[in-house]
């Protein structure tokens, strides 16, 4: 089964495709693992898309596309796989539909991980990091036992600036100027399964497996 998984900031997407190959015995194929892969490997695509790094540059659509398909060629996505991460826009969704009809193949699902934004909100701005030890704890998922002061040090804990709520306000912005077409794009197509991440996490995995299969 090929799968196509996308999702807000703090949905939980991450941690869902980690146990979805697992339980599906498919590919992860996470864009930003995909580039590394490319990159240290020295394969053409790997080079274009460094040499647009390195020049603080985006990797154009093509490139990425380009590496994409030399990802999908491999053959531990003959059994099926999971995209993580592309597209991101209707352009990329296109030329991807291009590309994989090209190579016969094709998307069974796109699953779409929803939270309300401000539960969303509440789950990102959520952690604090100590300024001593460097320790990671969240206000509702994992809070200190005495406010403000680590459990391991006792050192003080803060809101790092890339966690407070304008910050993750234009995060979330961002996501869903960029998402929305995408979301109406896999609509039309009868792909789309959204999926409620504001629940447990196994009883996520379980709306998944039962909307995909």
């Amino acid at each position: 089964m090929n799968l196509l998984i996308m999702g807000p900031p703090g949905a939980g997407k991450g941690t869902q495709a980690e146990v979805l190959v697992k339980e599906m015995a498919i590919t992860h194929i996470s864009t930003g693992d995909m580039f590394r892969a490319a990159i240290k490997e020295g394969t053409e695509m790997g080079k274009k898309a460094k040499e647009f790094m390195d020049q603080g540059k985006l990797v154009p659509d093509e490139v990425v596309i380009g590496m994409v398909k030399d990802r999908l060629s491999q053959p531990d996505c003959a059994k099926g796989f999971l995209l993580d991460g592309f597209p991101r826009t209707v352009d990329q969704a296109k030329a991807l539909d291009e590309t994989l009809s090209a190579m016969g193949i094709k998307i069974d699902s796109v699953i779409n991980v929803e939270v309300a934004r401000e539960k969303l909100m509440a789950r990102l701005t959520g952690r604090r990091v100590c300024r001593n030890c460097g320790a990671s704890y969240h206000v509702i998922f994992n809070p200190t036992k005495e406010a403000d002061k680590c459990n391991s040090c006792g050192g003080e804990t803060y809101q790092r600036s890339d966690d407070n709520e304008e910050t993750v306000g234009n995060r979330l912005d961002v996501y869903e100027a960029q998402t929305q077409p995408l979301i109406d794009y896999y609509g039309k197509q009868g792909l789309l399964k959204n999926i409620d991440g504001d629940q447990d996490i196994k009883k996520v995995l379980a709306d998944i497996l039962a909307a995909v299969k």
